[in-house]
């Protein structure tokens, strides 16, 4: 199908679309041909004062593994925001602005190393697929941080909408990233995600990216299920959630942290008023949903604590 066929049909598409994963698509579609044309990402021009951008940093041999890495000035042992982005698991790019603009502005100013990664994409690779890739992104990034003056000890997890997802696994149960070579993280920060319980949202009507996603097979299912593969070893997590959304992400979201809490594992979650896009493009902008995300991120390690200050940019 051409392009323009893809689009006519996802235009049409949006004008029933819910804010979720389907309009998250639609959005990620129009963003990644923006992207192509070199319109829609992060210039020189546009990074904070002595920043760095080094584009398509390879972690596999796929044209798809590929990340970019924005350096602060004067990078030493930075912490590190490790971003995957959304597109319902089959579009999308890390250059997009509402992936990166933002977060970029906000904490590459104060000192952070912001890494925004690609992964494969159906139908080349299945969601499980999809987070190994990001385990073996992350691995990689934690292997080159030094050089990077970056501390690979120091690393936050954070993904939308499918990228949410994909992160919100590798947390659920860090042992896949692990034996990919990745170290543990400090913490995610998953931005409005459905798929916690992919059994339940599988077994209920679903929008049919679903299907394409996560197939017939109830054990693909519970496999890639965060609620379902949750373990004792899960790293802290903030859910942040839209409560405009008809297919409730904030309730997915309580149930996994009802899940988490006799199992010792922090995870708090943070509903938010906002579009399914907004949560994603917004964040980093001043006001309380940011100052809310760093809160979450300041608890975490007291350096970023300290970075995360009022008046700390650099």
């Amino acid at each position: 199908m051409s392009r323009l066929a893809t689009w006519t049909i996802l235009l049409a598409l949006s004008q029933t679309a819910s804010s979720g994963p389907l309009r998250d698509a639609i959005e990620a579609h129009r963003g990644e041909r923006q992207a192509e044309r070199g319109r829609n990402t992060t210039s020189a021009q546009s990074l904070p004062q002595g920043a760095r951008l080094l584009r398509d940093v390879a972690y596999g041999a796929d044209p798809k593994q590929r990340m970019d890495v924005y350096l602060p000035a004067r990078a030493k042992n930075a912490p590190v925001i490790f971003m995957a982005h959304g597109g319902g698991w089959r579009i999308g790019d890390k250059a997009m602005s509402r992936v990166i603009q933002n977060k970029v502005q906000r904490w590459v100013a104060r000192g952070f190393v912001f890494i925004s990664v690609n992964y494969r994409l159906l139908p080349q690779a299945d969601p499980l697929q999809q987070a190994s890739d990001v385990a073996q992104a992350l691995a990689k990034a934690q292997a080159q941080a030094v050089g990077w003056g970056a501390d690979p000890n120091r690393f936050i997890l954070m993904g939308h909408s499918a990228g949410a997802h994909l992160v919100d696994l590798l947390t659920a149960n860090p042992g896949l990233a692990l034996k990919m070579g990745a170290r543990r993280w400090l913490g995610t920060v998953s931005l409005d995600t459905a798929a916690m319980d992919i059994v339940q949202t599988m077994q209920g009507k679903h929008p049919r990216l679903y299907d394409r996603a996560f197939g017939q097979d109830a054990a693909y299912w519970q496999a890639a299920s965060p609620l379902h593969q949750l373990a004792k070893t899960a790293t802290p997590m903030l859910l942040v959630c839209s409560s405009q959304r008809t297919d409730a992400p904030c309730t997915q979201a309580r149930q996994f942290a009802e899940h988490a809490r006799p199992l010792g594992v922090r995870v708090e979650v943070l509903p938010q008023a906002m579009t399914h896009g907004a949560i994603n493009s917004d964040l980093g902008l001043p006001g309380a949903y940011t100052e809310a995300v760093e809160t979450f991120m300041a608890s975490l390690d007291p350096r970023i604590g300290q970075m995360l200050k009022p008046g700390e940019s650099r």
